[in-house]
């Protein structure tokens, strides 16, 4: 890799078992030769699937990243209670009394929707500038308000060792494990998550993902190859193409009237914003102005 190449883009990597997310992003920073990483999600060292990370100049799209659904595949085990809500943790209760299938089925079902879920104590949650689950490392437990989040659909199987297959489409900031330890306290007897896999972040899926294994097997130009352009992150938004002079204003950091663009946005609504060309260089945003209404860039990508 050249000295002063800066790799840029996203990066869809198979997080698997026994290493923290913070883990694949150091081991990100060594591959790709650079400091500038991020990602957008964490999952649990037990967790497996999509960890969306973030190299170079991509890593400024983190804070400005819509809400998206993801997809998981986790496992369900009946008849215990834990302090963490999976199977790692302690065990709080036990019971020798699970329901029938149908009704563990049933049940599943009734927490498609909006729902409210109490964030676990052990979850990177932050709460007046304090991570929860290192509180809870401290044994402290402190009041958590529910909040909502929305199951978009679950569909719950047997497995052949006893426990239940949850697949489950739902908003960020969904906890599955609290998904998990709540049908257990619905049935009665009891519940804990004992595996998890993400399936899809956003528009990202396992399809396209990469192993940390299989990155360090590669090459440099194998590993840049990998990567898709920010602009992928930003997929669920409308293009607008600014013709020459209305993009140099643009750089500059001028608002573009959408009168001068022949268009019409609703105020509020985030675009991307490329050149003539199609090359994306900004995100922008529709805001009201004193003459009119108008687009400005709020994070520049391609300066």
């Amino acid at each position: 890799m050249e000295e002063n190449f800066e790799p840029c883009g996203v990066l869809v990597v198979d997080k698997p078992q026994g290493i923290t997310s913070h883990d694949v992003v150091a081991k990100i920073r060594k591959l790709y030769h650079t400091r500038k990483v991020g990602h957008t999600g964490t999952l649990d060292p037990m967790a497996t699937g999509v960890l969306v990370i973030l190299i170079g100049r991509a890593a400024k799209a983190a804070e400005y990243l819509t809400v998206k659904k993801k997809s998981y595949r986790a496992s369900l085990r009946l008849g215990i209670t834990t302090d963490t809500e999976d199977v790692t943790g302690q065990i709080l209760t036990k019971s020798d009394t699970l329901p029938a299938c149908a009704e563990v089925i049933a049940v599943a079902k009734t927490f498609e929707g909006e729902i409210l879920q109490t964030p676990p104590m052990y979850s990177a949650l932050k709460v007046d500038g304090q991570k929860l689950v290192d509180l809870a490392r401290k044994g402290i437990e402190i009041e958590r308000k529910a909040r909502p989040v929305t199951v978009h659909s679950v569909s719950c199987t047997p497995l052949e060792n006893g426990d239940y297959a949850l697949d489950v489409t739902c908003s960020a900031g969904t906890y599955i494990r609290t998904l998990c330890a709540d049908i257990g306290k619905t049935l009665g007897c009891g519940g804990a998550m004992s595996a998890l896999r993400r399936t899809h972040s956003g528009e990202f899926s396992l399809e396209n993902a990469v192993t940390p294994a299989q990155l360090e097997a590669m090459s440099d130009a194998e590993r840049i190859a990998l990567l898709r352009p920010i602009e992928s992150l930003f997929e669920d938004l409308s293009t607008v193409k600014l013709p020459a002079f209305y993009e140099r204003l643009c750089r500059c950091g001028c608002e573009i009237y959408l009168k001068k663009l022949g268009t019409d946005l609703p105020v509020g609504t985030r675009v991307r914003l490329c050149d003539a060309a199609g090359s994306f260089f900004a995100l922008g945003e529709v805001r009201e102005y004193e003459n009119g209404t108008a687009i400005k860039a709020i994070k520049y990508f391609n300066v």
